[in-house]
């Protein structure tokens, strides 16, 4: 749901409560994930005093935007959502863009980008749409394989020719770190998962927030703690899953380090060895992987040698 519905009460006294409690040398880091909606200067002002990271939803042009995420009387919200993103910038607070990629998303990425990069954000992430109905088959905004991978290379291309070190994309941003020999820090990305944990409003602990239901319910607060949650061996195993479950071309694979196999509320298709249990979004991510990777190369060699990014953008 949308978290400021709670009220802006509800979140001083949150804070209130973790300066309270909070273990001498210890910090607290809040994020506020929003729809933008209700972002006035009392918002900001708060949001802004206490240190808050603020991620909108937000995506990206106008027309996809609007078809998607409309007010209580059907009219589109992107307005309003985009001068809220400017009020959080006027009162010091870099908000982070979250946009979805849906079916009409893929229509017009460049659009989509675009849309984002006017805001003048520095940060922004894109969220795959897959809704997989009862029968198998998949809601109209879903986006497909090869929808996805069309997108993300055509957002890449124009990304890395014209907004290198202005703005950072999560995707393009963990490709990279992972070249230079870390490790991813996006869940889905990663080797293994597991360690982000969902409390819902009646106090209950999931695995993840793509897993709430009974069979992944670790317990309920303040009945057990989270640590013991977090670590026990049911968490432990379902973290693991993420590798100890790939299918052979997946382990196969010569992007296998950038996407870890994908997120498992996602694996449900079949691979080409005729395998269940292949990430559906697998024969995009694939094709965006060939197309980016060597670019990114020369990219990270160029700056390695002290190059800045409006030469490296001329250069490509």
């Amino acid at each position: 749901g949308e978290p400021t519905l709670a009220g802006l009460d509800f979140y001083k006294k949150a804070v209130e409560l973790e300066r309270k409690y909070l273990p001498a040398g210890w910090q607290v880091w809040n994020n506020l994930q929003t729809n933008g909606y209700m972002m006035n200067d009392l918002w900001c002002s708060f949001l802004r005093e206490n240190r808050f990271d603020v991620g909108v939803s937000m995506d990206g042009s106008e027309a996809v935007h609007d078809a998607h995420r409309h007010d209580l009387k059907g009219s589109g919200t992107h307005d309003r959502v985009l001068a809220s993103v400017k009020r959080l910038r006027s009162h010091g607070i870099e908000p982070d863009i979250l946009c979805t990629v849906n079916s009409l998303s893929c229509e017009d990425p460049l659009s989509v980008y675009r849309g984002i990069r006017e805001t003048g954000c520095s940060w922004c992430q894109f969220i795959p749409i897959v809704v997989r109905m009862p029968d198998g088959s998949f809601s109209d905004e879903s986006v497909t394989p090869e929808g996805y991978g069309q997108f993300l290379t055509a957002v890449f291309d124009e990304w890395v020719r014209n907004d290198l070190g202005r703005i950072d994309v999560q995707l393009f941003a963990e490709m990279a770190r992972i070249m230079a020999g870390g490790q991813a820090s996006v869940c889905w990305m990663s080797e293994e998962c597991g360690r982000a944990l969902i409390a819902e409003e009646d106090g209950a602990v999931y695995s993840c927030d793509h897993f709430v239901d009974p069979e992944h319910r670790l317990g309920k607060l303040p009945d057990c703690d989270i640590r013991s949650m977090a670590d026990s061996a049911f968490q432990i195993s379902f973290g693991k899953a993420k590798k100890d479950s790939l299918t052979q071309e997946c382990r196969e694979c010569a992007f296998l380090k950038f996407c870890g196999g994908g997120c498992l509320k996602d694996r449900f298709a079949q691979s080409c060895h005729g395998e269940e249990g292949q990430y559906y979004l697998c024969k995009g991510l694939k094709a965006f992987f060939s197309h980016a990777h060597p670019v990114l190369e020369k990219v990270m060699e160029l700056s390695r040698k002290r190059i800045p990014p409006s030469q490296i953008m001329k250069e490509l």
